[in-house]
């Protein structure tokens, strides 16, 4: 595991799609948790789960297959440790026509970009799945 603790859940969840894993495990972290709900909420996966003690936890996602396919084509890491991308609420533009979500992190938490221009906010620019 590297610094960029984003970048490893994004990569995870990519070679589990990669291998046709129905799940996969990751340390957990609050920030990992957060980033969980909202792909459950935008149904890119089917669930996920906080497994072990305080002092070992894993979050183990299920990912989501329709037909065979997976429900995510791309999950892509934006901002980087090295490379911070910050976005006005006017800068915020729907990802693949709106059928992928961006996912942000603002001063009221962590947030698709919808919801951002619901609550007209603005902030750092994670990552984006469709």
């Amino acid at each position: 595991m590297s610094i960029d603790t984003i970048g490893d859940f994004l990569t995870i969840i990519r070679n589990g799609i990669m291998r046709s894993k129905f799940t996969v495990e990751i340390p957990y972290s609050n920030l990992r948790l957060e980033l969980s709900k909202i792909l459950k909420e935008e149904g890119f996966i089917n669930d996920f789960v906080v497994e072990g003690d305080s002092l070992k936890r894993k979050l183990k996602i299920y990912l989501r297959y329709v037909d065979g396919e997976s429900a995510i084509h791309e999950i892509k890491r934006e901002s980087t440790p090295g490379r911070r991308l910050y976005a006005r609420v006017n800068e915020l533009k729907p990802v693949i026509g709106g059928l992928g979500v961006a996912i942000l992190t603002t001063n009221r938490g962590i947030m698709t970009n919808k919801k951002a221009k619901s609550l007209q906010v603005g902030g750092e620019l994670l990552c984006t799945v469709w």
